[in-house]
């Protein structure tokens, strides 16, 4: 269980954990214990009893005896635009009798500064942001400003005069990059572009914070964990707030290390808010609810509404209750004139808009979702509306639920059973099908950042589900994947969705979906397939062309 913290620890970031990237530039003296040791994440361990050359073992900060003025650390916080600090934590737990007995904090903002320089302890710019202050033993020590004070992006800690400190934590709010600066989508609900976890509805294990934190963690531990839910309809949910205004394009929702409790299913929904924490915001659906998995990134393309409006908060809202370890939604800043930002010059480097990418006659009774998709990683989930996804899991834990894994071989293997159903439905004129097994050889294309894929062909098979298997491609090969459901014999174009499969994975096409056909990148690859078939071309197989294009797929 979380322990209560003052208020000013929950509502605002530790701007100098080295899990952001802060890290220590120069000491003092820390002859005893290391200093970096100071912005490590966890609490700091007590390692009683155990020694090294130099002495009792300590997990902080601990340098020599017999200082006649004071100790200093210089801190370079990770966010490169710095923090402004709300307060502070000196916490010289587990040093007990030989803790520093008082400590104060300076700052300096040096955003130019290189990384490799490091401002002097002497330097005359140093600014006091918490006096000299009385410490005691094996306790942590919680100090808030009056205000938010900075920008800074060094901090100096001092000790008076000697011995140790278990951690320094500074809290605040990150300053996000310059706007004018990105050109590129980035992921404004990250810590470091400013985003900030404004509210949670349960962190009993893992806080609502360490959804918008660099990487993806090393444990479940560092990620947000809701308690178990007795009631039939329980949700949980937490609320972001933005690092600024921001149009939005896709998300990714990581369950890394939550096997048996990832939520079963989620959804996001996104706001325009001027309160820091949202009260009787009017909450817009960018992402309808969808099925997660374990231990994975699955990644959605978000719905028309999240690219039309410079949202300033998003909630997620999980099903029942359980685990996520990050959150991430990529996105423009708002412009200044209000209009939607041209997200494929973004993407491509070029101020082309796609303009022209727009529905055709063929499905006249179905717009575009939009004219831009977003490939992206290939998840059992995120593909189940269209079909299955065929592969092997090293990690049982993190198969699909479900799943049934049996060992074959005399031991020597692991069979894992139906991954992608094998469907033929006869149509009414009552033609037999065969099954076909059979191979393609795809010409590799081209599709990179610069080059985007213009959609000018669908087909569907209308009675049989389509397998493909690549045989011929290293694990880290790829190829691209483009589907859309089916709503009265033609594609149902706000369901079109871009996928990047693995060399390891292979799909199937459930009957009836529509996709393009197979999209070898980088190489030749053969593919073996499995599809019944009557001979007849007008059952197996129809073919809707669009030359003028139906969409544009980029790359993420």
């Amino acid at each position: 269980m979380i322990t209560a913290l003052p208020d000013f620890v929950n509502d605002s970031i530790e701007v100098s954990s080295n899990a952001l990237g802060s890290r220590v530039l120069a000491v003092s003296d820390d002859f005893f214990a290391d200093a970096w040791q100071l912005l490590q994440p966890h609490d700091p361990v007590n390692l009683k009893g155990q020694f090294g050359p130099k002495g009792a073992l300590f997990d902080g900060w601990e340098n020599a005896r017999h200082c006649p003025t004071f100790n200093w650390v210089i801190i370079r916080l990770g966010s490169p635009a710095g923090a402004s600090l709300l307060g502070f934590d000196i916490d010289t737990r587990p040093f007990d009798g030989n803790e520093g007995p008082a400590g104060s904090v300076e700052a300096l903002f040096l955003p130019e500064l290189p990384d490799e320089d490091v401002p002097s302890a002497s330097d005359t710019r140093w600014v006091s942001v918490l006096p000299r202050k009385p410490l005691g033993p094996a306790s942590r020590h919680f100090f808030r400003l009056d205000r938010l004070h900075g920008p800074f992006t060094h901090l100096k800690l001092c000790m008076y005069p000697d011995g140790g400190f278990g951690r320094f934590r500074a809290y605040g709010v990150i300053s996000p990059p310059l706007l004018r600066s990105i050109t590129t989508p980035i992921d404004l609900a990250h810590v470091l572009n400013g985003g900030r976890c404004v509210a949670v509805s349960d962190q009993h294990f893992g806080v609502g914070k360490n959804l918008i934190l660099p990487g993806r963690g090393k444990d479940m531990g560092d990620g947000w964990e809701t308690k178990r839910s007795r009631g039939g309809d329980h949700t949980d949910w937490a609320i972001l707030k933005l690092g600024a205004p921001c149009h939005l394009l896709h998300a990714e929702i990581d369950t890394a290390h939550f096997k048996g409790n990832f939520p079963e299913s989620c959804t996001l929904d996104a706001c325009v808010c001027q309160e820091t924490v949202p009260s009787n915001a009017r909450w817009t659906s960018v992402l309808g609810r969808v099925k997660l998995g374990p231990h994975r990134q699955h990644q959605f393309q978000l719905e028309p509404a999240a690219r039309q409006t410079a949202w300033t908060h998003v909630r997620c809202t999980i099903f029942p209750d359980g685990g996520i370890k990050r959150l991430r939604l990529y996105g423009l800043p708002s412009r200044e004139d209000g209009r939607e930002p041209d997200f494929l010059g973004a993407i491509t480097g070029t101020s082309q808009v796609a303009s022209s990418l727009q529905a055709v006659a063929p499905v006249d009774a179905h717009t575009p979702s939009e004219p831009l998709i977003v490939a992206l990683t290939l998840t059992a989930e995120t593909f189940a509306p269209y079909g299955s996804v065929i592969q092997s899991y090293a990690d049982h834990a993190a198969a699909p639920r479900g799943l049934r894994i049996v060992l074959a071989n005399g031991g020597t293997a692991e069979k894992f059973n139906n991954l992608a159903p094998v469907h033929y439905g006869r149509p009414r004129s009552g033609e037999q099908a065969e099954l076909n097994s059979c191979v393609y050889r795809c010409q590799p294309e081209m599709f990179t950042k610069q080059e985007p894929w213009t959609v000018k062909v669908l087909e569907r098979h209308q009675y049989s589900s389509q397998s493909f298997v690549p045989i011929s491609l290293p694990a880290n090969g790829r190829y691209l994947v483009i589907v859309a459901q089916d709503k009265g014999g033609k594609p149902d174009l706000t369901s079109l969705r871009a996928f990047l499969a693995g060399g390891s994975q292979g799909i199937s096409y459930a009957a009836n979906v529509w996709h393009h056909p197979m999209i070898a990148l980088d190489t030749v690859t053969d593919f073996t397939c499995l599809v019944y078939e009557t001979g007849i071309a007008s059952i197996d197989c129809e073919i809707l062309e669009f030359p003028d294009g139906l969409a544009t797929v980029v790359m993420p």
